[in-house]
């Protein structure tokens, strides 16, 4: 049965009135205990706390970081995640390795996770932080797994991999935190299978090439031996030197 607005002018402006979703009046606060009192564990609300201010720390090798870099534009706009790039570990709580790790690189990597507070995490950026990628086969310098130097995390496939994939990392992550218990934290986060270790054993040994083979005499002036077999002429500074050490 359709309402006659003619008739009825009242009822159609009711009408209206009900159908605004935001009206302009002031809301009126509920008296309803039910809807005043949260409750809630502090472990529920210590996760809230820390999934929605995930702190990454502003570091990248390699072709991966201009993706995460996209992230911090305005296209993409990762801080409505409370995603806040900080350039010191000491105050950054997410590492997010975007890009190949050498070997020369693992012991400042490995320094710059050890200076992160607890709890710390690690998403794995690309194919090459996670297996080595194009690098695996002939590289001699390329790691392996970044989880051979530090644990992690969240992985995060391709090459390179979009930005829409490091929000579906980032929402991972947010989902394990969320689930995480205070007791359980120390025994969970503990570093199993490390290959990589600061107090290493190896021992400093002076340099091979120092750049003092060059100015040997032999590299001054070619020897004896060699000119008279391939025929050029002596020239007179050497004929005048060998003259003056026969002498």
């Amino acid at each position: 049965m359709s309402l006659n607005t003619t008739s009825d002018p009242s009822a159609f402006e009711q009408l209206q009135k009900e159908k605004i979703l935001n009206p302009a009046a002031r809301s009126q606060v509920t008296q309803d205990l039910s809807e005043n009192i949260i409750l809630t564990t502090v472990d529920d609300l210590h996760n809230w706390a820390r999934l929605s201010s995930l702190w990454p720390l502003l570091y990248g090798t390699a072709c991966c970081f201009i993706e995460f870099a996209a992230l911090i534009g305005s296209r993409f706009d990762f801080d409505r995640f409370g995603l806040v790039p900080r350039s010191s570990p000491r105050q950054a709580d997410l590492l997010i390795t975007a890009g190949t790790v050498t070997m020369k690189m693992a012991p400042a990597l490995v320094r710059l996770y050890e200076e992160m507070p607890d709890p710390k995490y690690v998403i794995a950026m690309g194919a090459c932080t996670i297996t080595g990628g194009m690098f695996s086969s002939d590289s001699t310098t390329a790691v392996r797994g970044v989880d051979k130097l530090i644990p992690v995390d969240v992985y995060i496939p391709g090459c390179p991999p979009r930005p829409e994939a490091i929000f579906d990392a980032i929402i991972k992550l947010r989902k394990k935190v969320s689930n995480e218990t205070i007791q359980e934290r120390a025994t969970v986060m503990e570093q199993t299978h490390r290959y990589y270790s600061t107090p290493h054993k190896m021992k400093a040994v002076s340099p091979i090439l120092t750049g003092k083979y060059l100015a040997t005499p032999t590299r001054q002036a070619p020897p004896k031996e060699l000119t008279e077999a391939i025929g050029i002429e002596v020239p007179p500074a050497l004929l005048s030197q060998k003259q003056k050490e026969k002498a």
